[in-house]
């Protein structure tokens, strides 16, 4: 009797039971790169497992499709650039001077009519011809009179550009097609993809020659630090857990002395049992909370975890 006594008195005398650790994993969170058109894998530069540079080239599609629709996009941007500089300019040093020709024979034409009007209306002063007979002297004058002013008026118009909307139009439908060349230039170089950071290839999910359909990833990426915890918390505990708040890590083969930030804590439960909630179901709920773990964790991607939080004061 008086050994359970003291077995009983040395139980109470222990310390408190330690709370149980919470369970978890760690999660990947992987940058996927992918083409935005479909097409065949022409080329891949990696393998699982490299480690790869920030602009290091990974793979490429055939863009065989892209180089046609650039290289026609530039022969209509140089089309429509051309055009509108065409329109800010005259004519032509020789449609110019076709013009002055034209206009010197309209002038010396003008200069005998002109002259032939002259004479007869003499010969009418003098009373040898009809007055009647200068009428078509006349038109004559006047008909090769308008031949030297149009003539003239296009020599102007030839030293001058076109009428402002006409250039104005040019010069947007040159813009539009610019941007149209920018776009097949961006079309195809989608089909090239390069590293947007450091990082380890995680996977390989196409060979060379696989068809790869539109933005179907064909390389997944883990960059430094993309590693974050994933437990879940008893509803009795919820309060004890806090965005910014700290917790402890342990893991099989895992160094002493983990630690991590807890960075987000689900409002909505994982588990609702199918009863009225009561003293007993509601110790069964539990919230998910991710943690980033504090400098460089060697955790890996689906490695078990186990957490502890800090003591409730």
């Amino acid at each position: 009797m008086k050994r359970l006594l003291l077995c009983a008195l040395l139980a109470g005398c222990g310390g408190p039971t330690p709370e149980p650790a919470l369970s978890g994993y760690a999660e990947a969170e992987l940058v996927y790169l992918a083409a935005s058109s479909a097409g065949n894998l022409l080329s891949l530069a990696v393998r699982r497992g490299d480690q790869v540079k920030r602009g290091q080239s990974l793979f490429a599609l055939d863009a065989d499709a892209e180089s046609l629709t650039r290289e026609g996009a530039t022969a209509r941007s140089e089309r429509a650039t051309a055009q509108a500089a065409d329109l800010r300019k005259g004519k032509r040093p020789d449609e110019i001077a076709a013009i002055d020709q034209q206009l010197a024979q309209a002038q010396a034409t003008l200069a005998g009519s002109t002259s032939s009007l002259q004479r007869n209306q003499k010969l009418v002063d003098q009373g040898f011809i009809a007055p009647l007979q200068l009428e078509g002297l006349v038109a004559a004058r006047d008909r090769d009179a308008a031949r030297v002013r149009e003539l003239q008026a296009q020599r102007r118009v030839a030293q001058e550009a076109s009428r402002a909307d006409e250039i104005a139009a040019a010069a947007a439908e040159a813009r539009g097609s610019q941007a149209d060349l920018a776009l097949a230039r961006w079309h195809e170089g989608q089909k090239q993809r390069s590293a947007p950071a450091d990082a380890l290839v995680y996977d390989v999910m196409y060979r060379v020659g696989e068809w790869v359909p539109a933005g179907a990833p064909v390389l997944a990426l883990l960059p430094p630090g993309a590693v974050k915890l994933r437990f879940f918390v008893p509803q009795p505990m919820l309060a004890r857990v806090a965005v910014g708040g700290r917790v402890n890590v342990s893991c099989d083969g895992c160094p002493g002395g983990l630690s991590a930030r807890i960075s987000y804590v689900s409002p909505q439960a994982e588990y609702t049992p199918p009863v009225i909630y009561s003293n007993e179901s509601r110790s069964k709920l539990v919230f998910l909370v991710e943690a980033l773990p504090d400098g460089g964790s060697a955790l890996k991607p689906g490695q078990p975890i186990d957490v502890r939080l800090a003591a409730a004061t």
